[in-house]
């Protein structure tokens, strides 16, 4: 059994956020507690919208002073870094063991940060993954192999939880980008300089906060970003004094979607080292660590893949650096 963690705080905050006014919406007649009557509700009038919630642990004697910051992927959580679907401790708890005061992230629209009004203030409707869809992005396994749950063969993501996984799962809204960048700049005025870990979609958020430079963000780790932002008519001095770590899984050969993802990023990494930036680069099945899905930090050598970012964000250097690419 693992020592007790030495805690000297536990807690959590809502950031960002700004007024929004719903006017035009028809009042609607519900019953709000189980067997009460039902009464007119009028949807009209003023919100608070665009915040997220963010859940910390601070330890008492921490190795460092710089927060680390876990941001979450698309249509997920902050669970994202807790226990895994399989119920094994994850990245939070492995990054609190060595020595970080650890700062979760819901963003905005998801879990506890809570919802924009719907309708009046987003547009569109919300859309929510169904497992199929999961099994293809998350590159679990082949697309004909989801009804038997028949995975990529040495697949490292543990398939019996693959349902566990699936209630992690949380609506999102297409285009709602610029609120959530601006809770997560208001989490980096509060917070920074921080040390950023992202996943996914987050990692196009992580990307923006390293434009302003090491004072906000003082090393940033991507953990397979979903694309990246064109690098066009965008000034990267700033972003170049970040030092920033990618890290790749497998199974992208049977993926065209990632292998676009991950071109775009390259064609991103690349603009930043010609800015004089710095871009490591952990490609798992490289260092012939093989089988890891999208999902690295729930996957069962996700341990083996904190310590390779744990290493990196403490000395700043790839402990085995692989072979160029």
């Amino acid at each position: 059994m693992s020592a007790p963690l030495r805690v000297a705080a536990i807690g959590g905050f809502h950031v960002g956020g700004r007024p929004h006014r719903v006017e035009g919406a028809p009042t609607r007649v519900a019953a709000f507690a189980p067997g009460g009557p039902a009464r007119p509700f009028d949807p009209n009038g003023d919100y608070v919208a665009g915040q997220m919630y963010v859940q910390y642990v601070r330890l008492a004697d921490p190795a460092t002073p710089v927060p680390l910051l876990l941001w979450h992927g698309g249509g997920m959580t902050g669970v994202t870094w807790e226990d895994t679907p399989d119920g094994r401790p994850g990245w939070h708890d492995f990054f609190l063991r060595a020595g970080r005061d650890v700062y979760v992230s819901d963003a905005t629209e998801r879990g506890r940060a809570s919802w924009f009004p719907y309708p009046g203030v987003m547009p569109g409707e919300p859309v929510l993954r169904p497992l199929q869809e999961m099994w293809d992005t998350f590159r679990i396994g082949p697309t004909e192999g989801y009804p038997l749950r028949r995975p990529h063969p040495g697949q490292q993501f543990p398939i019996a939880a693959f349902e566990g996984l699936a209630r992690q799962i949380v609506p999102r809204w297409p285009g709602n980008e610029a609120a959530t960048s601006r809770a997560y700049a208001a989490l980096l005025d509060r917070l920074g300089p921080a040390d950023v870990v992202a996943h996914s979609q987050g990692c196009g958020f992580a990307i923006a906060a390293a434009q302003g430079g090491p004072a906000r963000v003082r090393r940033l780790v991507l953990l397979e970003p979903s694309g990246a932002p064109d690098h066009a008519g965008i000034d990267l001095a700033l972003a170049a004094r970040v030092p920033h770590l990618v890290v790749w899984g497998d199974f992208f050969g049977a993926s065209p979607v990632w292998r676009q993802y991950r071109a775009a990023f390259e064609r991103y990494a690349d603009a930043l080292r010609a800015a004089g930036g710095r871009v490591d680069v952990i490609d798992l099945p490289a260092l012939g660590i093989t089988g890891n899905s999208h999902l690295l930090m729930m996957d069962r050598n996700g341990d083996a893949v904190a310590a390779l970012v744990a290493e990196w964000l403490t000395s700043g250097q790839l402990a085995n650096p692989p072979a160029p690419l």
